[in-house]
């Protein structure tokens, strides 16, 4: 059986890379800058900033991060981690880049430290700060960690990283059905060609084809309402209560870090807004415009007045096709035209039900949809497989990181 051993943080980190207190010039395009913002669910999501590269060594005069680096953010969120995989990336504030000492810490393993339960508890036992919780530097260094023997963090974090490993390939292969399918969506109701079209086009469109309006394709537009402390008070919680975050931009539904709220406010309160499968979800407020489905596992749950739902009155028929219409360049350029800006930029229900949308002839919709359902039925089973190995993971996480399961040597 490994011994564990309390440690100080800073007696396992060689370099603490610390940018907090500087503010780069921020570019359209050039070397990733690596923020808060892009440091999720322990892994780190597409850079939407970046700095020039004649900036580039001049900011970085701290330091410079290596593979395998764990980038810690310090608050507004704190306590999200991840590894660096691209070398070349910049560093922004409220994030310190930690780089082991790697005769005694292995950087993934301490990854997953923080990443479990312990890890997180021991931040924010440090942090502090009411408005905006952090930690500071001194703070940080300071804290106590325990790890056994290198060997055995070396397979701890092997393990770990197989799930990791696997969920992301199957998020790459979901990112490919999709464009597989938008490229389809494309060919056949943006170019028009498809199978048995001669050419003839009736105001713009194939003969028989026309121009409608989202709410004439739907039995219900609405949008979630968030509960007060009031309704939340002593009840046991256990709805799955979705909100924009929730929502990555491919499409997929993150569960991995989603609220729950009880189920007699979901009956009650919030019961105009339970949701059902294949409910098209669309954000309208904070970060606009991202689309996904109801999958069958999150059926009968609720969501916050950010997301707005569509509910299709032909939902075999119309669904993938709504889908990907509502992703399309043109109509997302159309949502964005109708923001209202308030203390949160949003858009109405009204705007919705409005946007235009092209209704082909029967047999064409039928024969697009026999096409793309099994894409879209391989990308149902890749999410739900993992789900499942995230689940798994999250469940060993715990059970590995306090020695509970124990490693054989």
């Amino acid at each position: 059986m490994s011994k564990w051993k309390k440690y100080k943080l800073r007696d396992v980190i060689d370099t603490f890379i610390d940018y907090r207190g500087k503010t780069p010039v921020k570019t359209l395009s050039g070397v990733p800058l690596i923020t808060a913002k892009v440091v999720k669910d322990g892994r780190l999501i597409e850079c939407n900033e970046f700095i020039a590269e004649s900036d580039y060594k001049k900011w970085m005069t701290r330091g410079f991060p290596q593979k395998n680096d764990i980038v810690l953010t310090t608050e507004a969120p704190l306590g999200q981690v991840a590894l660096i995989k691209e070398t070349k990336v910049a560093l922004a504030q409220r994030i310190i880049t930690l780089q082991t000492k790697k005769d005694i810490c292995n950087s993934v393993f301490l990854k997953y430290y923080f990443q479990s339960n312990e890890g997180q508890n021991i931040l924010q036992a440090r942090a502090t700060g009411s408005t905006v919780v952090g930690i500071k530097a001194a703070e940080l260094r300071n804290i106590e960690i325990n790890l056994p023997d290198l060997h055995t963090q070396s397979q701890i974090a092997q393990i770990l990283t197989s799930f990791d490993d696997k969920i992301e390939l199957l998020g790459q292969m979901n990112q490919t059905l999709e464009t597989m399918a938008q490229t389809i969506f494309k060919e056949w109701f943006v170019d028009f060609n498809f199978p048995g079209f001669d050419g003839e086009l009736v105001d713009g469109l194939p003969k028989g084809w026309r121009m409608g309006k989202l709410g004439e394709l739907t039995d219900k537009i609405s949008k979630g309402t968030t509960p007060t402390q009031n309704d939340l008070a002593n009840l046991e919680i256990s709805i799955p209560f979705l909100k924009v975050k929730d929502i990555n931009n491919n499409g997929a539904i993150s569960t991995e870090n989603i609220e729950l709220i009880p189920i007699d406010v979901h009956k009650n309160q919030l019961k105009r807004s339970i949701l059902e499968t294949n409910d098209i979800l669309f954000s309208i407020a904070g970060t606009i415009g991202r689309v996904a489905i109801l999958d069958s596992s999150l059926n009968d749950s609720n969501c916050n007045q950010a997301i707005a739902f569509i509910r299709l009155n032909n939902k075999e028929k119309y669904l993938e096709f709504v889908y990907l219409w509502l992703k399309n360049e043109n109509v997302q350029n159309y949502i964005n035209s109708s923001i209202v800006q308030g203390v949160q930029a949003n858009v109405s229900l009204a705007v919705l039900s409005s946007i235009d949308i092209i209704v082909p002839k029967e047999k064409n919709i039928c024969d697009w949809t026999n096409v793309v359902k099994p894409i879209f039925s391989k990308i149902k089973n890749n999410q739900h497989q993992i789900r499942t190995l995230t689940q798994l993971r999250d469940n060993l996480l715990p059970k590995l990181m306090s020695g509970q399961i124990e490693i054989e040597r």
